[in-house]
């Protein structure tokens, strides 16, 4: 026993194993994570606003928990492996220089890798369209969206060193730039509440169904 736990310690302590265990490593957490964001969220949707057994509702829950983590562990290993293969191939990868990590990282390759992942995982066939997907992509995309809302009131310099969107708005003068801060917010809330109160007035199978059943709940 002594000796398989010192065989596997040596594997673990071996430098050419780290990139395939870090591969591992993002999928466990991957699917970790997973399992713990969609597990109390779909007791609660599912138990309020699902009819049937319950049986047949633990069944839900059960499901849209691994399709969670499953998603969730598939891009990460998609996403590290990209990423270690843009090294590889890169100009300074292993091919040439004979490292197990590979070479440096090219300023794109995690944009890459991204779309690759969320492509083959979140994207394509019907799985890419199931509720569970557009939930975590919407998710993703608001918080785009609210990261380059940040950027867009940065100073130049603060992004002139990494190859991030430069925006028009970052050589505004800081008291405009103050009083877009200050008045963002309150506007985007509230032309958000608008629009979605007006859609679901009129066009409410257009909106998306778990917020939908809030809605009508309320």
């Amino acid at each position: 026993m002594d000796a398989l736990a010192q065989q596997v310690n040596n594997i673990l302590m071996e430098p050419a194993y780290r990139p395939l265990l870090a591969i591992l490593k993002s999928a466990r957490n991957g699917a970790v994570y997973g399992a713990k964001v969609r597990f109390p969220h779909a007791l609660v949707m599912v138990f309020l606003f699902r009819s049937g057994t319950f049986r047949e509702k633990i069944r839900l829950v059960y499901k849209a928990t691994r399709q969670h983590a499953k998603n969730l562990a598939t891009f990460a290993v998609i996403y590290k492996t990209c990423m270690l293969l843009l090294r590889i191939i890169g100009p300074e990868g292993s091919i040439r220089s004979n490292d197990a990590m590979g070479g440096k990282e090219g300023p794109y390759d995690t944009f890459l890798s991204g779309a690759i992942g969320g492509y083959i995982v979140f994207g394509r066939g019907r799985s890419g369209a199931s509720s569970v997907n557009q939930q975590i992509v919407i998710y993703v995309f608001a918080r785009v969206v609210l990261a380059l809302a940040r950027l867009s009131l940065e100073s130049p310099k603060f992004t002139s060193t990494t190859p991030t969107p430069t925006f028009w708005t970052q050589r505004l003068d800081e008291s405009t730039k103050n009083r877009i801060r200050e008045h963002a917010w309150p506007v985007f809330a509230s032309f958000s509440w608008a629009m979605v109160m007006y859609i679901f007035r009129f066009q409410p199978e257009s909106i998306q169904p778990s917020l939908r059943s809030s809605m009508r709940y309320m």
